[in-house]
């Protein structure tokens, strides 16, 4: 699975991905599930369930990259699904060849050094736009996971960006990135069984529609996946190529433009690291590279002209204001003052654009009149002293004080809740916490300036906090997985 050369700058030229998939992930989810009952949904115990839960079984002993290159099945794992996912192991754990280590540190020290903002923007600007491109929404929409469970969804992502940009996360035997990305892409190739119930195969027409099928009352999110019904040949594949390499420039491009609007803008070296890095991810992914991007300029090229053609395929019921609306809602709850509360939605809109926030069905969504004038009138003036202060101090960044309030509500209140851990190993929950309490304090900022963040996030060390567990999603809808 190694490629030999870094993909080429301005190869963004395609030829239909929105009808390739990930023939290795495919080929070996469609090895473990074997045969589908095309016009009926297998009953809750059916072997095809029994089999996923194998496969999840599985997936708790991937804990860092070193299990990878030797990993023993437990078990509780049958002998044939055991045998698979080794085969999958060993074909797609490596680094491309083009992968380099010093880019890639790079990126990591970005990461760490910006990891609170970081946080904002996954959730004001990268989720965001991934609900921009219709037929990725309504993946997200046909699970129920993001309409009725957004936390899940939220922290799931979470759980491989973490492991991915934390230090080693890609290159060390320790790191866990390249373990949590190879689950993550058998993810993707089990959403697209269960839809479309069988192995995909390329080229337009093939598979022609997938009907629906009746569902339980409450079903799993296994069960909403087969009952959803698909139309291939008008949205391709679901989880296809492109909406696989759209969700990427998410993570990179999207995170870096959001950088410069804040006016935190990183240096051409760091951002062109910053894609590298998750350019190896994609690889790991399953993505191909002529779907990657090199340069800021091909990022922006890459996601108008991705969002113009998912727009003109808008075919109704629109699944993104749902979504985004479930977004947003959870975002405020997060924030403990009322005035506040409308910030994120004041910030997604700031990052993502008018006519994106548009595109989400926010705008019918007014802030209230004051807190709308004082989320203006701070980023207005924290940018305006950002400016002025940074001929004489140029690591001094009120706008950056800012999004680390904001950031840590988000971090500990949604992604790092104790009462629903993060399914991820026990270790690398404790690195994660670890990261978390290295945030406290901002080393580029005066002292009075992390004593006045203290009083707007919480005194000393940052730790994950514990609240009540939310309210069950509303009766019959899919509950997360």
């Amino acid at each position: 699975m190694n490629s030999m050369s870094e993909p080429q700058a301005g190869s963004l030229k395609t030829d239909g991905p929105q009808w390739r998939a990930d023939p290795l992930a495919d080929e070996t989810i469609a090895r473990i599930l074997g045969p589908w009952p095309q016009n009926e949904l297998p009953g809750a115990q059916a072997q095809q369930w029994q089999r996923i839960a194998a496969v999840n079984r599985a997936f708790a002993t991937w804990t860092d990259n070193a299990t990878m290159a030797d990993w023993q099945p437990p078990a509780s794992v049958p002998a044939d699904i055991a045998e698979v996912l080794q085969d999958y192991l060993r074909a797609a754990r490596e680094l491309p060849a083009w992968a380099d280590p010093v880019r890639i540190g790079v990126a990591e020290r970005v990461f760490m050094d910006y990891g609170v903002l970081s946080c904002v923007l996954l959730f004001c600007a990268s989720l965001p736009e991934c609900y921009i491109v219709p037929d990725l929404a309504s993946v997200l929409y046909a699970t129920g996971q993001l309409e009725y469970n957004t936390e899940h969804r939220i922290r799931s992502t979470a759980a491989m960006i973490f492991p991915v940009m934390m230090h080693g996360g890609l290159t060390r035997p320790e790191g866990s990135g390249v373990a949590q990305v190879l689950k993550v892409r058998l993810i993707h190739a089990t959403i697209r069984y269960l839809i479309l119930r069988s192995e995909p195969e390329p080229g337009p027409g093939q598979l022609g529609n997938v009907a629906p099928l009746e569902r339980p009352e409450k079903p799993t999110v296994y069960q909403a996946l087969a009952a959803f019904g698909w139309n291939t040949e008008r949205d391709g594949l679901p989880c296809n190529q492109s909406e696989l390499a759209y969700t990427l420039l998410t993570f990179g491009y999207v995170f870096l433009r959001g950088m410069r609007r804040l006016g935190i803008g990183l240096s051409s070296t760091q951002e062109k690291a910053y894609l590298h890095a998750w350019n190896v991810v994609g690889h790991v992914l399953g993505i191909d590279s002529s779907l990657m991007i090199q340069t800021m300029d091909q990022g922006k090229e890459m996601l108008e002209r991705m969002q113009a053609e998912g727009q003109a395929h808008l075919i109704p019921p629109d699944a993104r204001p749902p979504l985004a609306t479930a977004l947003m809602s959870t975002m405020e709850q997060a924030i403990p003052w009322r005035i506040a509360k409308p910030f994120p939605r004041l910030m997604t809109r700031f990052l993502c654009g008018r006519a994106n926030f548009a595109q989400l069905g926010l705008n019918d969504q007014h802030a209230p009149p004051l807190s709308w004038l004082l989320f203006w009138l701070m980023l207005g003036a924290a940018r305006l002293i950002d400016a002025i202060a940074g001929c004489f101090l140029p690591h001094f960044s009120i706008t950056r004080a800012l999004m680390r309030v904001l950031g840590y509500h988000l971090l500990v209140k949604i992604l790092m809740d104790q009462t629903r851990p993060l399914q991820l190993p026990q270790g690398l929950l404790s690195q994660m916490t670890q990261t978390l309490a290295s945030w406290s304090d901002d080393p580029r900022a005066p002292r009075w300036l992390n004593r006045i963040e203290d009083r707007l996030t919480t005194t000393g060390t940052w730790r994950p906090l514990s609240r009540p567990r939310p309210a069950p999603a509303p009766e019959g809808k899919p509950p997360a997985a």
